[in-house]
């Protein structure tokens, strides 16, 4: 089979901000990342207070939107309808304080973080646009924790109806992309690989 080339890949990539990782400025990076025209950039900024994250987070959107990138908002639903964003993403917990789609309408795509089969099948039901599922590989964001693996993210898969994307340790040019993708889901997440680029 004939193996896709990293530049086919980013189609498949939600690219995660950490601005913990890159060397370079931040919107700096943004801009690079937005060059490789991956499927969406997750302002994952979480450490900050809603008010920084807001402030943020507008500027990470209108480089997206001179790139026509996605952007996705996470966690802060307020700083995400003040900018009017198109979409959210969510941890389970918060999705679920929402009232899922029903309390969220004023987002088109709404994503969440789910970390098991029952996870998976509940955020469905509250009506998110996809899912990550994860984490896949070993990753220093988890050093502690064995990774679920493929044979978890197939099965996640199989089990629900939206797209999803692996998340946790995945790295551009390893194949691993592939290996996500072979295994169901719809692409992949990549922060540090994204943050160095």
């Amino acid at each position: 089979m004939c193996r896709k080339t990293e530049r086919e890949n980013w189609e498949h990539v939600i690219a995660v901000t950490n601005r913990k990782l890159t060397a370079r400025p931040y919107m700096e990076q943004i801009e690079r990342i937005c060059l490789k025209r991956p499927e969406a950039v997750l302002v994952r900024e979480k450490d900050l207070s809603e008010e920084e994250y807001g402030r943020l987070a507008s500027e990470v959107y209108a480089i997206c939107k001179r790139y026509e990138v996605p952007c996705i908002y996470h966690t802060f639903v307020q700083a995400a309808r003040e900018a009017g964003a198109a979409a959210i993403h969510l941890p389970l917990p918060l999705l679920r304080k929402h009232g899922g789609k029903k309390g969220l309408p004023e987002f088109p795509v709404i994503g969440a973080s789910v970390h098991s089969l029952e996870e998976a099948k509940e955020a469905e039901l509250l009506g998110v646009s996809y899912l990550t599922a994860g984490h896949i590989y070993q990753t220093d964001c988890k050093k502690d924790l064995k990774p679920r693996g493929l044979g978890f993210l197939r099965e996640v898969c199989q089990s629900v109806s939206v797209p999803v994307y692996a998340i946790g340790g995945i790295h551009m040019g390893s194949g691993q992309m592939e290996e996500v993708m072979q295994a169901g889901a719809a692409g992949g997440c990549v922060m540090s690989g994204a943050m160095r680029v």
